[in-house]
C-alpha cells in the first residue's frame, strides 16, 4: 500500500500545538483540556494505574520501561510522602520533542501530572527543566499559575478532597541530570550524579522517600489515555508498544521538525513526512533515538521504529531523535563530535566513563587529524569494551554506542584515516637536494596550514 492509500494520521499528542494561544488555559480548555482529569479523580488510584498499565503506555524517555508497572511500585501506604518528578532535562544530541510540547501544550503535562500524582497518592511534584531553556520555562511557569487559579492545583482539587502543589525548577544545563538519579540529587540540591541501584528511587528517591521520575511526553500522554481508553490507545502503534510517538526528526531532510507517528513507523514513511532527502542527496546513516543509540544505514529504511524492532536490529527506538545523515558527512568525524560531547558531559563518578571518554575522543580526534594508525581501531574498539557495562550509569554505554556501530558499518572510512593507508602526495618521490631545507614542513600534520 503506497501512502497515498493510508489513512490520514490523527494527531493526538500534538493536536492543540497549532491551535492560536495554544498554551493559555482557555485554549486548552475548549480542545477537551482538563476532562480527563475529573475521569480519573472519581476513579481510584488502583483503577487508574490499571487503565494505565491497561493500555501499555510504555516511558517515553528512553528505556520504554511499562509505565503502569512502574506507577505500581509506589507503596500503596502514606507512612512516607510520595513523590512525582518530572524529567525535563532534555539533553540527548538530536532530541527535540519535549521542549515544543512544554512551549505548545504545557497544560497537557499539567493535567498528565495531576492524574499520575492521584494514582500515587503523591502530593508534591516537581518539574526539572534544563535551564537553557527559558521561553518553555516562562511558559511552564505562567500554566502552573493558571491552573493553580482555575482550582486545577492545590487544595482540594475540583472538590475531590486530592491536594496537588507544583514546583518548577531549573537545572544547570547538566546532560548527566538526564539520569534519574543525578536528576535526584540536583534536585536536592547537591552535586547532579548518579545514585547506585538499589535502592531505587520508588524506595528511597527524592529526599528519602518514595519516588516516580517520568519523562515530559510520557506523561502528557496520559490524558488521552483516560479520555480514550485503553483499547483505543492500543489500536495505535504495535502490540508491544501502543499508542502515537513523536519523532525528532533532524538533520539533511526537506523539513526538519516534530513528526507525530503511531510506534512502529518506518524511516521511509517518516522521509516521506519530511519531504524526502535534502537536495536530493542520498541517506548514509541515521540515528533512531539520538547519539547514544547505535547507528543505523540506508539498509534500515524499513526498520519499525518501536521499542523492539529498533532491538531486534541492533540499536534502540531512544528517544526516537532521528538524525539523518546524507554521503556528505564523514561517520569518524560524526563520531567523534558525539564522543568530544560525552567526554565534556561525563560527570567523573567512575573511573570507566570518566578516563575512557578522554581516551576515546584523543584518539578519534588523532585519527580525523589524519594522524591515526590500524592499531588506533582495535584501541577504540578495546576502550570501549572496558566502558560498556562497568559505568556507574548509562553514559558509558551512550558514549561507546555510535563508536562500535560506526566502526560495525563503516569500518573503511576510519582505515581511510590511517597513515599507512594514505596515498603518497604528488612529488612525494623528490630527490634529496629538492627535500633540503624541508623538515618543518614535513613535521606538520597533515590538513595543517602554513
Amino acid at each position: 500500500m503506497n501512502s497515498s492509500e493510508k489513512a490520514p494520521l490523527t494527531p493526538v499528542l500534538t493536536k492543540r500545538w497549532l491551535s492560536p494561544q495554544s498554551w493559555r488555559l482557555h485554549t486548552y480548555e475548549k480542545l477537551e483540556g482538563y476532562t480527563a482529569v475529573r475521569k480519573a479523580l472519581s476513579a481510584s488510584p488502583e483503577q487508574v494505574v490499571q487503565m494505565v498499565k491497561d493500555a501499555g503506555l510504555r516511558g517515553r524517555g528512553g528505556a520504554g520501561f511499562p509505565s503502569g508497572v512502574k506507577w505500581g511500585f509506589m507503596p500503596s501506604d502514606e507512612a512516607k510522602p510520595h513523590y512525582l518528578v518530572i524529567n525535563a532535562d532534555e539533553g540527548e544530541p538530536g532530541t527535540c520533542k519535549d521542549i515544543p510540547l512544554m512551549m505548545a501544550d504545557p497544560h497537557a503535562l499539567i493535567e498528565g501530572c495531576i492524574i499520575a500524582a492521584y494514582a500515587m497518592r503523591s502530593h508534591h511534584c516537581f518539574i526539572y527543566i534544563r535551564g537553557e531553556a527559558l521561553h518553555p520555562m516562562r511558559r511552564l511557569y505562567a500554566a502552573v499559575r493558571e491552573a493553580k487559579q482555575a482550582g486545577y492545583l492545590g487544595h482540594d482539587i475540583l472538590g475531590s478532597g486530592f491536594d496537588l502543589e507544583m514546583t518548577v525548577h531549573a537545572g544547570a544545563g547538566a546532560y548527566i541530570c538526564g539520569e534519574e538519579t543525578a536528576l535526584l540529587d540536583s534536585l536536592e540540591g547537591r552535586r547532579g550524579q548518579p545514585r547506585l541501584k538499589p535502592p531505587f528511587p520508588a524506595a528511597s528517591g527524592l529526599y528519602a522517600a518514595p519516588t516516580t521520575v517520568n519523562n515530559v511526553e510520557t506523561i502528557a500522554t496520559v490524558p488521552s489515555i483516560i479520555n480514550g481508553g485503553s483499547e483505543w490507545f492500543r489500536a495505535m502503534g504495535s502490540e508491544k508498544s501502543p499508542g502515537p510517538k513523536i519523532y525528532s526528526v533532524s538533520g539533511h531532510v526537506e523539513r526538519p521538525g516534530q513528526y507525530e507517528a503511531p510506534l512502529g513507523t518506518t524511516l521511509r514513511e517518516l522521509l516521506e513526512m519530511c519531504g524526502g532527502m535534502k537536495d536530493g542527496v542520498p541517506l548514509k546513516f541515521w540515528t533512531p533515538g539520538g547519539s547514544s543509540t547505535p547507528l543505523f544505514t540506508a539498509e534500515h529504511l524499513d526498520v519499525p521504529l518501536d521499542f523492539e524492532g529498533a532491538a531486534e536490529a541492533g540499536s534502540m527506538l531512544g528517544t526516537t531523535a532521528v538524525q539523518v545523515f546524507n554521503e556528505t558527512v564523514s561517520v569518524p568525524w560524526a563520531v567523534m563530535k558525539w564522543t568530544q560531547f560525552y567526554e565534556h558531559e561525563s560527570c567523573g563518578k567512575c573511573t570507566p566513563c570518566r578516563e575512557g571518554t578522554f581516551w576515546l575522543a584523543q584518539v578519534l580526534e588523532r585519527m580525523v587529524d589524519g594522524r591515526g594508525s590500524e592499531e588506533d581501531i582495535d584501541t577504540l574498539l578495546d576502550v570501549c569494551d572496558n566502558i560498556g557495562g562497568r559505568s556507574f550509569c548509562a553514559l558509558g554505554d551512550a558514549a561507546v554506542s555510535p563508536i562500535q556501530s560506526g566502526i560495525k558499518y563503516f569500518r573503511d572510512e576510519f582505515l581511510a584515516l590511517c597513515e599507512s593507508n594514505r596515498p603518497e602526495p604528488a612529488g612525494a618521490a623528490e630527490s634529496p637536494e629538492s627535500a633540503q631545507g624541508s623538515d618543518s614542513q614535513a613535521a606538520q600534520p597533515v590538513g595543517a596550514q602554513a
